[in-house]
């Protein structure tokens, strides 16, 4: 073992989000038959590994990635380049993009597909499939190497917000003439605001968000309308439609209680208001329904193949992509302790929309 082998992984303690630590690792030793070993380069850190952690227990994302006495790695989204394989469909030096622990070294157990491979291991079975597909950078039909950080921020998100659209979409938005979005400024409400834009006849766009971050969500020329929360009311009464990306019961109380019969759905997607105490109290209007996007992937990849899914989400990705430098900055640090200082800006909400995370251990 020598000094070039070793490395850090950080974790959270799944009882208290602010309690982490980093600890040093050794590089995995020699892998057995089925599995492969990557070292994990760089990955993106936005609000959304923050849902990670709040929804850890009660969605499971905390199995993906367990170490022993309630500690878990973070899962985040990047790039890993293979060190050491035991399956003779993947070779070392290939580079894949997927779901990864907030540790130097990743190993998994693999059943190779046509553009990379899925994790099969064991504890993993029964968890959300999306998250165990991984896709080799050069069969990625979503890949440009000119645009990797914009991969690692944005297309996680992204891909929630194609399936989102087009869950309202092939709904006809429930007839709504005006689609609310809370936590506008949040890269997936930023994603789906420039879907529901695209849509030939869409609804209106309205964005809700906080009076600090009216004029960055304006700047970026995705919604129609932007408002502070305080402002609901000001609203007109039309049908609409409210995406919950904040989980802030107030906000959510607040929409529903404003548009009451004229409110046509009310999805709950993000908890980016995640400490605030939620009340459950009878709202008018329909009942908010969680999305959760794999389901609804499984649903399209039976529609269209999994090509075809990769097709229509590539398409959408490479129009969105080309807007992202008008308003994004990319932001590149290196270590735990540049990890554990980004983690709790996003955990505490005191991260600027504009900035773009890319991590390393």
């Amino acid at each position: 073992m020598t000094a070039s082998d070793l490395g850090t992984s950080f974790i959270i303690n799944r009882g208290n989000l602010r309690e982490t630590k980093s600890v040093k690792v050794e590089a995995p030793g020699h892998a057995v038959d089925g599995e492969v070993t990557l070292r994990v380069e760089k990955f993106g850190l936005t609000a959304n590994n923050v849902t990670y952690a709040v929804y850890g227990e009660a969605m499971r994302y905390w199995e993906f990635f367990p170490e022993p006495n309630g500690w878990s790695h973070l899962p985040v989204w990047g790039f890993g380049e293979v060190i050491e394989s035991r399956s003779a469909r993947i070779q070392a030096g290939e580079r894949f993009y997927g779901y990864y622990p907030t540790s130097t070294y990743a190993s998994f157990r693999v059943d190779p597909t046509g553009s990379g491979f899925t994790e099969v291991s064991e504890h993993r079975q029964g968890l959300a499939g999306a998250y165990n597909q991984y896709l080799r950078t050069t069969d990625d039909a979503a890949y440009d190497a000119d645009h990797e950080n914009e991969q690692m921020i944005i297309r996680p998100l992204f891909m929630t917000s194609f399936l989102l659209g087009d869950f309202l979409a092939i709904n006809n938005n429930f007839g709504a003439k005006s689609v609310v979005l809370s936590s506008a400024s949040s890269k997936t409400a930023l994603s789906l605001a420039f879907l529901l834009s695209r849509q030939a006849n869409g609804p209106q766009i309205v964005g809700l968000t906080s009076d600090k971050n009216v004029t960055f969500c304006e700047s970026t020329e995705y919604y129609d309308r932007v408002v502070a929360y305080e402002e609901v009311a000001s609203l007109p009464h039309v049908e609409a439609a409210y995406v919950d990306m904040a989980g802030s019961s107030t906000v959510r109380a607040a929409v529903h209680n404003h548009f009451a019969d004229s409110l046509k759905h009310s999805a709950v997607v993000g908890d980016t208001h995640w400490e605030e105490e939620k009340t459950q109290v009878a709202l008018p209007g329909p009942r908010p329904e969680f999305f959760f996007a794999p389901n609804h992937m499984t649903r399209r990849a039976a529609d269209w193949g999994e090509g075809g899914l990769h097709q229509h989400f590539a398409t959408a990705w490479k129009d969105f992509r080309g807007t992202l430098k008008g308003w994004m900055r990319v932001v590149e640090e290196c270590g735990p302790q540049a990890l554990r200082t980004r983690y709790l800006e996003f955990l505490e909400g005191q991260s600027d929309p504009r900035n773009a995370h890319i991590l390393s251990l």
